[in-house]
């Protein structure tokens, strides 16, 4: 299991992010329901991992950060879902 996905609130940004388009942060943030500094902060952690890209632009001459999954972060979601049904089979079978 992938431990940077174990968090609730990261394996919930990733959720959030698994279309091909980019998420503002305050959509993150509406989405995922905690606040700015801890979201933050979870966000950081998912860019420096690789498993997020994030870009800062302007609309209408204000600030705004947007996030898209990586190619990196689709592919540990989806070992990290593996390894969890893996679990599931393990635990299936030893009933």
């Amino acid at each position: 299991m992938d431990e940077l996905l174990l968090s609730k609130i990261r394996l919930g940004i990733i959720a959030e992010l698994l279309g091909d388009e980019w998420v503002t942060f305050s959509a993150l943030q509406r989405a995922i329901n905690t606040t700015n500094g801890n979201l933050g902060a979870h966000i950081g952690k998912l860019v420096d991992a690789g498993y997020v890209r994030e870009e800062k632009i302007f609309v209408d001459r204000r600030p705004q950060s947007r996030y898209q999954l990586t190619n990196a972060g689709r592919n540990a979601f989806v070992a990290h879902v593996r390894s969890l049904e893996s679990l599931l089979g393990g635990a299936k079978e030893t009933r």
